[in-house]
């Protein structure tokens, strides 16, 4: 089997592949590493078949969507996710076939109503139900602890016990177990009574994943998120550095516009030299009276640099083909001890 684990701070996710069929199989890949699959997969010389997540994230950005698209290839998940981008969805006993490579479904419920694990012939693929030296954990939306007991020590832990385990998430540093290794060192796994490991697990203390929000809301949507689009917003736009604003503004060149796109109370506050003020909520409704030529270079900036990349691109499909973003924001600008001005106060 080829296989490639990728980690991506503690999420991890998996490249599979038979070398003689050619052919592979991601597992819960992250939006981030995308160029990473692609990379791997043709360092194998393998075609990626199948784009697999094991259940919904709420830490990280699936990349199943993207891959699914780029690559035209199918996002297989349980029958209950409840993503619509899912091409195929499969149920427990399900199999999966990646060249003479076999990935048995088994339905392990708990830490998400859809997680599911993947048995192959010497590993498995546990998602978030098992962890090394953990378990998944059960307060998050369709959580639920008495179906984890049932995942785990009615399903899981009666595998072979020397199946490696390979999890979706790795904390203690460890990248691979094996089931006799957690039923034997793994804490909560010394919890057998399904009564103390349901209080357990009802009565941990864990902090909430930094984007469980908007994490949940791309991977159940199918959405994008915020980083995706200043991401592609980015890839529309070239920028123009500080310096190169301040000299302009400084020579009181008149072939271009500096475009403040924050509120009105922070462009009043302090602004670049000669800037015209055009907040970015009214820039689609107010562009054609605020900026008649479009054949003029225009420079978005706004307090760090991401909203003038969003208006950038908004100004460049409109038709104002020389809109450019700065490089940076006023916050940074201010930093460098660049001259602002105030508006006057009436």
């Amino acid at each position: 089997m080829i296989f490639e684990q990728v980690a991506n701070g503690g999420c991890q996710s998996y490249l599979i592949g038979c070398s003689e069929a050619c052919v592979g199989a991601l597992i819960d890949p992250e939006v981030r590493k995308i160029d990473r699959y692609r990379a791997l997969a043709a360092q194998h010389g393998v075609r990626i078949q199948y784009i697999i997540d094991t259940h919904t994230h709420a830490d990280h950005f699936s990349a199943s969507k993207q891959l699914s698209e780029i690559l035209d290839v199918p996002v297989i998940a349980h029958r209950l996710s409840p993503a619509p981008y899912v091409d195929l969805r499969i149920d427990e006993g399900d199999v999966i076939k990646v060249g003479n490579i076999r990935l048995t479904v088994l339905h392990t419920p708990g830490h998400t109503r859809d997680s599911m694990s993947l048995v192959a012939s010497d590993r498995v693929f546990t998602g978030d139900a098992l962890l090394i030296g953990a378990t998944g954990r059960t307060d998050l939306p369709t959580g639920d602890p008495e179906q984890l007991y049932d995942s785990l020590f009615n399903k899981l832990l009666k595998l072979s016990p020397d199946l490696r385990i390979y999890p979706a998430h790795v904390y203690k540093g460890s990248t691979c177990s094996t089931i006799e290794e957690e039923l034997r060192s793994n804490p909560r796994l010394q919890k057998r009574d399904r009564g103390e490991f349901v209080e357990m697990m009802r009565t941990l203390s864990l902090s909430m994943p930094e984007h469980l929000t908007e994490a949940l809301r791309v991977n159940m949507s199918g959405g994008v998120s915020v980083a995706q689009l200043l991401s592609e917003a980015a890839a529309e736009v070239p920028f123009m550095s500080m310096e190169e604003v301040k000299s302009r503004v400084e020579a009181g060149a008149n072939d271009f516009i500096v475009l403040d796109v924050r509120e009105r109370d922070a462009f009043d506050a302090a602004h670049i030299p000669s800037a015209k003020h055009l907040p970015r909520g009214q820039l689609e409704l107010r562009v054609n009276e605020a900026l008649p030529d479009p054949t003029l270079r225009i420079v978005t900036y706004c307090e760090v640099g991401k909203i003038s990349t969003l208006a950038a691109a908004t100004l460049r499909r409109m038709g104002f083909t020389r809109a450019v973003a700065l490089d940076g924001g006023m916050k940074a600008w201010k930093e460098k001890g660049y001259q602002t001005e105030a508006t006057p106060q009436a």
